[in-house]
Formats: C-alpha cells, structure tokens, sequence
C-alpha cells in the first residue's frame, strides 16, 4: 500500500462548519435495508490470490481527473492483488461492467483500527484500464467526494453483505438519517442489514435514483470495523486529510 501525509489545506466544496462536540442529535428509528438490483459506481473487492469464491468489502466510484479512483475502507485492506466488479452479479459468468484490477491503494499512515486512529479509516484504490484501453469511470460513471456537512444528514447506503450473512448476493439499500457518534469524529446511522462486506460502502447525500449518482459525504468504516453490529454503522468525517489522501492518489 502507499501512504500518505495529510496536510490541512482546504480542498473541495466549501467547508460547512461542525455543531460543537457538545451537541446531541437523535437518530432516526432504525430499519432495515432492502435488496436493490445495484448500481453502476458501486460494487465488491474480490481477493485474486485466493479462490475467488466471495468477495470481502464494498467499494464505490468516485469522480477523479484521472477517472480511475475506487474509495473503500482503510481496514479492508484491500492491495494489488484484489479486484474490483462493479454492479456485481452473483453467478453471472460476464459482470455488466467487466472486472477491474486494482493497480495501487493510498490509505493514511494515522489510521488504526481503534480509538481516533478509526477516523482514517478510509482508501482510494486506483484501477488500471480496461483491455480496451478504457478508464473505469468511463464506463460506470462516478460519484461526487464531498466534505461532510455536519453531523445529521439524509444518506442512503449502498453496499454488498458477505455471502455468508445475505446469500442472494445481491446490493442493499438503506436511506436514514445520521448522527455524532460520541467522543470521535465520526457519524452513526442506524439500519439493519450491514453485515461483514458492506465496509466501504458510500454513504451517499442528494442520491438520484435516476442517474444513481449522488455526493459520498461517508463510508462504512471507523471504529469496529465500521460498526458494533450489522443494525449500527460508522464513517469517518471526510475532512481535510481525506481530501489530501485523494489529491496523492490522483484526484
């Protein structure tokens, strides 16, 4: 993997400011996701080195000059050996947008797995070209990377469950509020569903269902793996650092 230093320049959308840490938002009652057909900038990582056979995070396009980023979870450490199927299709023997390797991963030297090292739980994977010479954004689209506005959002979550927790093998979707999760820098959504394989999934504002697009504002990822149970999600802010990461990763 290739690390980068966050700086603090500002990049991106316009910075909104944060609610003081003081401040206590109330949480949507929780739900529980629904199978989705999928979409296009969002599918599963798949490990080339082993069998193949199940497909261990969720990944999402994001808009990029070199048309080429994956965002996902720091912790699915996903590297140069693992690849990418959009819109995935369980059992399909072609998938809808092909199958794309990842060339390199950018993850930030801060990130742990606990405490505030789980605020930088996040990564940009970039894919190499298609056998057509083809950049993946191309041919799926992208999201927009935005800065999180503040802690309470409308998201709707896109991911993949692991087989294991959801056989069919099909996306979920989710569309509930966030909140502060207590003492880090990070958002809290509640929603059953959010088994092992959806971190990496994009926490996705203003998401239209006609162009199946909208603005990655989060992630699931962050402490505990991005969640204590598959009903409670976490994402780091995406603040400064992130958009840094992005910027050395070819943004």
């Amino acid at each position: 993997m290739a690390n980068a230093m966050p700086q603090t320049a500002p990049f991106g959308p316009e910075e909104l400011p944060l609610p003081n840490a003081n401040v206590s938002t109330t949480i949507a009652p929780a739900g529980a996701a629904r199978h989705i057909s999928g979409i296009p900038t969002v599918g599963v990582l798949f490990s080339v080195d082993e069998s193949a056979e199940a497909h261990f995070c969720s990944a999402s396009v994001v808009h990029s000059p070199s048309r080429s980023l994956l965002l996902t979870a720091a912790h699915c450490e996903a590297g140069t050996d693992v690849v990418f199927v959009p819109d995935y299709v369980k059992g399909s023997k072609t998938q809808p947008y092909g199958t794309w390797a990842v060339d390199q991963v950018f993850t930030d030297p801060r990130w742990a797995d606990y405490d505030t090292g789980s605020d930088y739980d996040f990564a940009f994977a970039r894919v190499k070209k298609n056998d057509q010479g083809r950049s993946i954004e191309d041919i799926t689209g992208a999201n927009v990377l935005a800065r999180t506005p503040g802690w309470t959002n409308k998201v709707t979550v896109i991911g993949y469950p692991g087989e294991a927790f959801d056989p069919t093998g099909r996306a979920i979707s989710c569309t509930t509020a966030t909140s502060r999760l207590s003492g880090l820098r990070q958002l809290q959504m509640d929603c059953g569903g959010y088994y092992d394989g959806t971190s990496g999934s994009p926490w996705l504002l203003d998401f239209d269902p006609k162009t199946k697009t909208g603005k990655v504002i989060g992630l699931v990822g962050g402490l505990d793996g991005g969640g204590p149970d598959d009903s409670v999600s976490y994402s780091p802010l995406f603040e400064d650092a992130l958009f840094t990461l992005y910027r050395t990763a070819g943004g």
